[in-house]
């Protein structure tokens, strides 16, 4: 690995912490600049310590030393900051400003709504990010309040966002010998993730909304010590027939899936009675034997005390923790060495150390022969085994910034969004041409591939193609690439050098790695829904429409391999466990529970050092605002604006009244239709934005102009991008593959040609392959 990357972080908040420790956890230098008074996260304990370990601590702000920041600048190859346009202008150190002093510099801004626009100067944190880019619409029950996942969801998607916007700014430097700005909004990470509902709404759907956990499909229901999540796809209904050994579910009427749904309020109580009577870990461990993907909602407890994590290394053991260090790892290979835990810096301990420094910033893997147009990943050739979204979505991102991405499925077992039917679409009586909408925002940019790896010549094919590749992606579960004959061990001998990322549910080893799961096992399995919910309620998942596990498991794992091409990590392994990922995002809370023995549990929209907190219904039909008054200064604009609520009250007085502050903000926003009391609210000073739907963002040029959704020719809706590079525009992918003859027949000499084509294509001569551009 060439020599580690210097980062230079100047943050306020968990967004821009939690990426610098990434980059710390990846073996990076990470200096942290704190004021006097510290960081302002040093007073929540364990997020604090969650997000700084393993970061060099000096005291050091821009205009405090400004020969020292300079110094500093000058050998780093990397700045994360969140600050907003007008204090990063005052402090000399906008994007614009650094490009001209620090042309190498490669700038990573992370903040809640952009540099651009209406909001860049409002302070804001999950909650408003997730209200504005429309995530938070999705998330609870039908009719209630909107809800915000628990902890920082979207501060830490973004800071994964950031990670790879950082690994492409430097990786395009090596051509360019020009740093860039990589821009992340979380309010855009938030609507991206968000991507389905978009598409929903484009087939002429209704507008999507929350679905809650306690009906439709799949659901979560109590057992004897906790809650299990019912999830089984209709092919499954027998397995879970044996699971509730009830003879009333035996109804053969019940074999039909249309007549299962016309009947669900009659056979989902005998499920919900027969749960209610077995504990979480029983039912658990039995619906899996059975191939039935469940999941139970992990509390605190669970989580530090279950076997397959604390199999991993993922949960330290108790002898080894300190409470000036995380209680669980990072999800990222090849990271933190085995020894003690990276701890949390003292306030300024390495100011000395830092000051005999002295160096350049470091060269990265090289790049060959690109142009300084090519995107950031061209020249990289990614073998994509991944279906449905955590696998598929992770290599759309990399296909979206340059890279080559062959996507290999079969005729018989073809990707599983391929053949998905939504609302408002309607497959053809052959779907074997049909590729639902679904599918589409995931591949494409994508050649498509048909092999079957059951033969001999489909392996063959795999294999040739294996050897003359960078990446290869898959999200299987573990055991399933033996049988494929793709597993790490053998390609390793087919290619020394290929980066193999498996993304699957819980890793590749431990006791329960070869459990089944779907997004919402895994919002369960996390520990997030146990954390997500209304007060005093039962858990809540981010449901099916959404599956943020999915979402944001595939940012990581576009970020980990540009990571390890830039850094020159060749022939890995990156086994990224999405539960893990997930989990991590709550390391905080696991690390309270620790040395507390206090459990966090579901708390709404309320959320440390912020008060009030929450969405707010308006005087419109599902109309809703959320606020989050984080300093007193914003408190005493609501109360200015609000006559029942005190002026110049002690800050003690709203942490004591959170109650009767919300029925008073409630009582008032309902008076006001949406627009307007966004309107009084923002001109007062107090940081509130709506809570978006599908439909706002369709009719909100921001979108489109940040391209975070794409529409395609004949007005089809995409997913499109979740950071902008300033100095890199990625062109608008060409369509998704659509599902070719099974190439597993071809003879060498047609094997040698696609090889040669895909990877150095002629435009002079046709392609033997499906790579549609839209206009085709």
């Amino acid at each position: 690995m060439p020599r580690p990357l210097r980062i230079v972080e100047l943050s306020n908040t968990v967004s821009a912490a939690a990426c610098g420790r990434l980059f710390a956890g990846l073996g990076h230098e990470v200096v942290l600049c704190e004021p006097p008074s510290g960081h302002p996260l040093r007073a929540r304990e364990f997020t604090f310590t969650a997000l700084s370990a393993g970061k060099l601590s000096r005291v050091l702000q821009p205009g405090d030393d400004p020969q020292a920041w300079q110094d500093l600048l000058a050998r780093a190859d990397v700045l994360i900051t969140d600050w907003t346009p007008s204090a990063a202008g005052a402090a000399s150190i906008s994007p614009d400003h650094l490009r001209t002093r620090f042309p190498h510099l490669v700038v990573v801004s992370l903040t809640p709504f952009g540099l651009t626009g209406d909001l860049t100067e409002m302070p804001g944190d999950s909650l408003l990010a997730e209200a504005y880019g429309g995530l938070a619409n999705m998330i609870g029950n039908p009719g209630e309040r909107p809800l915000s996942l628990g902890g920082e969801q979207a501060a830490h998607a973004a800071a994964f966002v950031g990670l790879y916007g950082a690994m492409l700014a430097v990786r395009r430097r090596e051509t360019t010998r020009l740093g860039d700005c990589v821009e992340v909004a979380l309010s855009d990470v938030a609507a991206y993730m968000d991507w389905k509902s978009d598409i929903t709404l484009g087939l002429g759907g209704p507008v999507p909304v929350r679905s809650g956990a306690s009906r439709g499909t799949w659901r979560v229901v109590p057992a004897k010590d906790g809650w299990i999540g019912v999830i089984f796809l209709p092919h499954q209904w027998s397995a879970l027939v044996e699971l509730i050994g009830d003879e009333r579910l035996a109804d053969s009427g019940l074999c039909d899936p249309l007549q299962r749904a016309e009947r669900a309020e009659e056979w989902w109580p005998v499920v919900a009675e027969a749960i209610a009577h077995r504990e979480t870990a029983e039912v658990y461990a039995s619906a899996q034997q059975l191939g039935l993907p469940f999941g139970y909602a992990c509390t605190a407890h669970d989580l530090l005390v279950n076997e397959q994590l604390n199999a991993r290394g993922f949960v330290l053991p108790t002898e080894r923790r300190r409470r000036d260090a995380p209680v669980v790892t990072l999800p990222v290979p090849l990271g933190e060495p085995e020894g003690p835990p990276a701890r949390r810096p003292r306030l300024g301990e390495h100011h000395g150390v830092l000051a005999a420094a002295n160096r350049a910033p470091a060269r990265v893997d090289d790049r060959g022969d690109v142009r300084v147009s090519d995107g950031p990943l061209t020249g990289l050739v990614v073998v994509d085994f991944g279906t449905i979204t955590a696998g598929a979505a992770t290599s759309r991102l990399l296909a979206d910034y340059g890279a080559t991405v062959i996507k290999i499925e079969s005729r018989s077992h073809p990707d599983g969004f391929r053949h998905w039917v939504m609302p408002g679409s309607t497959p053809p009586a052959d779907p074997a041409h049909w590729a639902s909408p679904m599918f589409d925002s995931n591949n494409v940019g994508k050649i498509g591939l048909c092999l079957d790896l059951k033969t001999e010549g489909g392996r063959r094919f795999a294999h040739r193609l294996i050897r003359q590749a960078d990446v290869l992606v898959e999200n299987f579960r573990p055991g399933v690439t033996s049988r494929m004959g793709i597993d790490y061990q053998t390609v390793r001998q087919l290619n020394p050098d290929l980066i193999y990322l498996s993304l699957s549910s819980q890793g590749s080893s431990g006791p329960e790695s070869r459990y089944s799961s779907y997004g919402s096992t895994l919002d369960l399995l996390s520990g997030l829904a146990a954390v997500t919910g209304y007060r005093d309620g039962p858990p809540l998942w981010s449901s099916g429409d959404v599956n943020y596990p999915d979402q944001v498991v595939s940012l990581l794992g576009a970020a980990l391999v540009a990571h390890s091409v830039v850094t020159g990590q060749r022939g890995v392994h990156l086994d990224v466990s999405q539960r893990e990922v997930v989990a991590w995002t709550l390391a905080d809370q696991w690390a309270h529970y620790a040395w507390t023995a206090q459990a966090a549990t579901p708390r709404g929209n309320r959320r440390p050092g912020t008060t009030p907190h929450d969405t707010y219904p308006t005087a419109d039909k599902d109309g809703w605002v959320a606020i989050a008054c984080s300093a007193a200064e914003h408190r005493n604009a609501l109360a200015a604006l609000i006559p029942e609520l005190p002026a110049q009250a002690p800050e003690q007085w709203w942490w004591d009244h959170q109650d009767h502050v919300d029925a008073l903000v409630t009582d008032w926003a309902t008076q006001h239709p949406r627009a307007e009391a966004i309107a009084l609210l923002q001109q007062a000073g107090v940081p509130a934005v709506a809570v978006n739907t599908a439909a706002d963002r369709a009719a909100d040029e921001r979108y489109l102009r940040r391209r975070v959704r794409l529409v395609a020719p004949g007005g089809r809706r995409l997913k499109g991008f979740p950071l902008l590079l300033h100095g890199y525009r990625p062109p608008t992918p060409a369509a998704a593959p659509a599902l070719g003859e099974d190439a597993s027949d071809w003879d060498d000499p047609a094997i040698s040609a696609f090889l040669k084509q895909t990877l150095h294509p002629d435009a002079a001569t046709p392609l033997p392959f499906d790579h549609r551009p839209f206009d085709a």
